[in-house]
């Protein structure tokens, strides 16, 4: 409330301190919230493209697991899902933009030849080879959108919080730093007008005062002239 601040110039000279620097943020939070928004856009695209590269790599996958269970039967799917040593490693990293930290994830020994897959070439067949294939495309596919999306989401909350920041200042802190300067204003010429009254009032009566000594003291005389006695 623009009541509860003393109308003082050190007060005024506070809040134009502050609204200056609140006008600052204010304009270099909107600067961010809009490059925030341009790389949410950016990013936007991008996890549209892997969702949909993701949903064609699932029914991909699903379609060659189905052929394979088909035609080599479930024990020899599972003997060859079982003869794998190496598992695919994954890593994670981050990187800065516009800075809002955002994962960066790192996939290896995702994708394997034939030999490194542990099922040999006796116990496989073209069929599970190419299910093996599909879900080893489906699993880079699926790193890539936890990537991309957490990215997205992050961006998402980040924007969503600097607008919050561009609003509280635009609608509340700003407006009622202004409020409060326009009282102060107010009140200070308030009291400049009446100074200035009291000053008259013043000079005023001091004048009357002077008028009326000079009155009480009454006109000046002057002594009469001497006039030489003839001889």
């Amino acid at each position: 409330m623009a009541e509860d601040v003393k109308p003082t110039r050190k007060n005024l000279m506070a809040i134009e301190d502050r609204i200056e620097l609140s006008e600052r943020g204010h304009d270099t939070l909107e600067q961010k919230r809009d490059g925030l928004i341009m790389e949410f856009m950016d990013i936007l695209d991008q996890a549209q493209d892997v969702r949909s590269q993701l949903n064609q790599d699932y029914e991909t996958a699903q379609s060659k697991i189905n052929m394979a269970r088909a035609m080599e039967g479930d024990v020899a799917v599972r003997g060859a899902a079982a003869a794998l040593k190496e598992h695919p490693e994954i890593t994670t990293q981050s990187k800065n933009i516009m800075g809002v930290v955002v994962p960066q994830i790192e996939s290896s020994r995702v994708k394997k030849s034939l030999d490194q897959r542990g099922y040999g070439l006796l116990g496989s067949s073209a069929r599970i080879d190419e299910a093996a294939d599909a879900y080893e495309e489906l699993l880079e596919s699926i790193i890539l959108a936890a990537e991309v999306e957490t990215a997205m989401k992050k961006m998402l909350e980040e924007i969503e919080t600097t607008k919050r920041r561009v609003n509280a200042l635009e609608f509340k802190l700003l407006p009622d730093l202004y409020e409060n300067k326009e009282y102060i204003e107010q009140k200070l010429e308030e009291q400049e007008r009446e100074e200035i009254f009291r000053l008259k009032k013043i000079k005023a009566k001091k004048e009357e005062e002077e008028k009326a000594a000079r009155e009480e003291e009454g006109p000046e005389t002057t002594p009469p002239e001497t006039v030489p006695a003839d001889d």
